[in-house]
């Protein structure tokens, strides 16, 4: 069981670069959920561990000490440029140190895949000193995702699709690099017919939880405890189905109750949609102003 260590970079009170109306720690923690469901979805033989799955604050230190006792077999530090360039780099450490080719070998691969999916300008595979690749015990890369103040890159990082892209090209690139296998049958969402059929349903597989469901359907553990009256969190069954979204009845939209922290550039993320369509499905809403408890609609 390989143990892979994602570091979604800055967080909390490091907002990491901020350009064009973007901020470095939402991309990279987005990024970085995307990764999560699409290697749990997609693969087997891995364990994952986040040094961060929501904007708090953590210490350089801490991220590595926690990749350091967990014992990691490999460190994922996700991240975006500034400084007046354009497109994609990578980075491992660039002192001595045993298993340098290694490393290398498979910061070679990381960064091919990625190049190959996301069609970033190639900046190259890099070294440097910093504290993610100099502290970590176990082989490590840093991702250099696009320029946040790049006026041709910041317009692919607007768009949750393209981050989808990028995370893609992240799984497909440690797939291939540490040798994880495919799963090799379709599992997960099921999308009933007849009466059921505005609703979309996930089918429990090992090791779901509701929080992870609700980090891979862009949603929140209260809602789907409000949809699955009868689930007791805890005791989650394997094959046991679950309402993941739902429509409102009497209407064909998708709606979202907002709670504490939301913003509409984040609910855009979080479903797959732009703010601009948020503000036209909800006329007259104040962005600025989004009261806990208040319903809109997201498709």
């Amino acid at each position: 069981m390989v143990k892979i260590f994602i570091d979604p970079g800055h967080g909390g009170s490091d907002p990491g670069a901020v350009a064009n109306g973007l901020r470095e720690k939402d991309i990279c923690l987005a990024i970085a959920l995307k990764l999560q469901d699409v290697l749990k979805r997609k693969y087997v033989g891995h364990q994952l561990k986040f040094s961060r799955t929501t904007d708090k604050t953590v210490a350089l230190k801490e991220r590595t000490d926690m990749a350091n006792n967990w014992n990691a077999d490999y460190l994922v530090s996700i991240h975006v440029n500034a400084g007046g360039g354009v497109g994609f780099e990578s980075y491992i450490y660039r002192g001595k140190y045993a298993n340098k080719d290694y490393t290398k070998g498979l910061q070679r691969v990381i960064h091919k895949e990625i190049i190959r999916v996301t069609k970033f300008s190639d900046r190259g595979e890099k070294e440097a000193n910093f504290h993610m690749l100099r502290e970590s015990r176990m082989p490590a890369i840093l991702t250099e995702n696009g320029f946040i103040d790049s006026v041709n890159d910041v317009n692919h990082l607007k768009q949750t699709k393209f981050l989808q892209k990028i995370a893609n090209a992240h799984a497909r690139g440690i797939a291939k690099a540490l040798s994880l296998q495919e799963k090799s049958t379709k599992q997960g969402i099921d999308y009933s017919k007849g009466h059921d059929a505005a609703h979309k349903y996930h089918v429990v597989q090992k090791g779901d939880t509701l929080w992870s469901l609700a980090q891979k359907y862009g949603t929140t553990v209260n809602q789907l405890m409000k949809w699955n009256q009868k689930v007791v969190p805890e005791y989650l069954q394997i094959g046991q189905r679950l309402m993941i979204a739902r429509k409102e009845s009497g209407g064909n939209g998708m709606y979202h109750t907002i709670e504490k922290g939301d913003t509409l550039w984040k609910l855009a993320l979080t479903y797959g949609t732009t703010v601009a369509r948020l503000l036209e499905l909800n006329i007259g809403i104040d962005p600025k102003r989004l009261r806990i408890g208040q319903k809109i609609q997201i498709k």
